[in-house]
């Protein structure tokens, strides 16, 4: 049985762009964006890639009734798990969707209702059969979903707009910073103040500081730029996220060295790593 006061964080998805398979990416994973968190007996649910299919199996398997979901955006890569996601067949269920990239814009139902819907896909969200709640919020706001747990939220540097979490619980934080590309010399003032002291943070890296002449405006940032900021903002643990969908094992491998010399903290996301804050 969980602690009340446990916190872990685990990657179902932590590629970016889209999934890939095959033997090259088995060791770290092919599913796209999904990451959840545990607060005691709540979980939180961030973005629906890909992953969020095995996610949902699990969460089926425990028997739980009641979650939250949270999106950065809703870019291909961050929203097709939502179809396929189990719990939303359950009429047990009570599930939460929030968002706030598209404040004053498009509501989160309405975002939702979009990609489910002729002729992209064959069903519209009416057809779930839990109780789904959809929350909207603005980027700036502090959210409240349970006694005890705080989100903090801030603005990204995204084509479209997305949103950076961080999570407070008994003690700890955990930061979900990704799709947001930096501009070199001038550390994200949104990002510093969101991962500032923060336990753990999930970082986009999607790009190497070498690549990101190449793709300047794609909206990704470099583990590079990570490793700076948490040293800068005195974090603790950068988890690197969004990896390429051209990027290998091997290469994540060497990624994963230079990262962990540069800052003892850092860690390359795996899919079914699991983190206790």
């Amino acid at each position: 049985m969980k602690e009340k006061s446990e916190f872990t964080v685990k990657f179902w998805g932590s590629r970016g762009s889209i999934p890939v398979s095959g033997p090259e990416v088995s060791r770290y994973g092919g599913d796209s964006s999904c990451v959840e968190m545990r607060c005691g007996e709540h979980v939180l649910m961030f973005d629906a890639g890909s992953g969020l299919k095995r996610a949902g199996q699990e969460l089926e398997r425990e028997g739980v009734e009641r979650l939250d979901m949270f999106f950065s955006h809703c870019h291909w890569d961050h929203i097709f798990g939502i179809p396929f996601f189990m719990p939303f067949y359950r009429g047990s269920n009570k599930i939460r969707i929030w968002s706030g990239h598209l404040a004053g814009v498009m509501t989160t139902h309405e975002m939702i209702s979009g990609i489910m819907k002729a002729p992209y896909f064959p069903i519209a969200p009416e057809i779930f059969i839990a109780d789904v709640d959809y929350k909207d919020f603005k980027p700036g706001d502090v959210l409240k979903p349970h006694a005890g747990i705080v989100l903090r939220t801030a603005s990204l540097n995204h084509p479209n707009a997305a949103v950076g979490y961080r999570v407070e619980f008994a003690g700890k934080s955990a930061c979900y910073i990704t799709d947001t590309e930096h501009v070199p010399g001038k550390p994200d003032q949104n990002v510093m103040k969101l991962i500032d002291h923060a336990d753990l943070v999930i970082y986009d890296a999607a790009f190497t500081d070498h690549e990101m002449p190449r793709y300047r405006g794609f909206g990704h940032s470099s583990w590079e730029e990570g490793v700076r900021l948490c040293k800068a903002a005195k974090a603790k643990q950068l988890a690197i996220f969004h990896h390429s969908p051209l990027r290998n094992d091997d290469e994540l491998d060497r990624i994963g060295v230079e990262a962990k010399e540069a800052f003892p903290g850092a860690v390359v996301a795996s899919q079914g790593l699991v983190i206790k804050l």
